[in-house]
């Protein structure tokens, strides 16, 4: 109870500083800081510790709570232990497997260790029948792409999320970030 506690508050922290006055997202890289909920990280962070006191440490919630409390303890984006969140990650696929999962954690390989790391993480994922869908997917693939300088393909990453993507807002988020990525003539 007390990870889930400790997850929900931490998660709900960030909710102020995660889309912009037109509702458009705002990646975490990008967020207000100081617009996160510091009693809500305070309330999560003190259920984390409980939930780990109480032997919960590898429960799915207390693992997912822990890997927000990395975000919501860097002063600011450069400062997050990619160390620790792949770490929690790689313990977070033992005790409840998904491809989510994986995704994240690549996400996280290449936050430590690069891009082309990231993207080398999300081979095993492209052929996945669950994620045949999930537009986070190719939208990550376009971060990475476009991280290594490979401009084109990152496009059709982003032009295939957006295409996939559920809501108005987050397929005009992508298809900007597509656009932002043509040669000039």
């Amino acid at each position: 109870m007390h990870g889930l506690i400790a997850l929900m508050e931490l998660q709900a922290s960030r909710f102020a500083a995660r889309v912009d006055a037109a509702g458009r997202p705002i990646l975490l890289a990008a967020q207000d800081r100081s617009r996160w909920d510091a009693g809500c990280i305070r309330r999560g962070l003190v259920a984390l510790a409980r939930a780990e006191e109480l032997g919960g440490a590898d429960g799915s919630y207390v693992l997912q709570a822990a890997l927000a409390a990395c975000h919501a303890r860097a002063e600011h984006y450069d400062a997050t232990d990619w160390t620790r969140i792949v770490a929690l990650y790689t313990r977070l696929a033992d005790v409840a497997p998904s491809p989510v999962v994986e995704l994240n954690r690549a996400v996280a390989l290449a936050m430590r260790d690069g891009p082309q790391a990231g993207l080398d993480a999300l081979a095993t994922l492209v052929d996945e029948p669950k994620m045949a869908g999930y537009h986070l997917l190719p939208g990550v693939r376009g971060d990475l792409l476009e991280r290594l300088g490979r401009l084109d393909e990152a496009r059709a990453e982003f032009e295939q999320a957006a295409a996939l993507a559920g809501n108005a807002r987050e397929r005009a988020f992508l298809l900007e970030r597509a656009a932002g990525l043509r040669h000039p003539d």
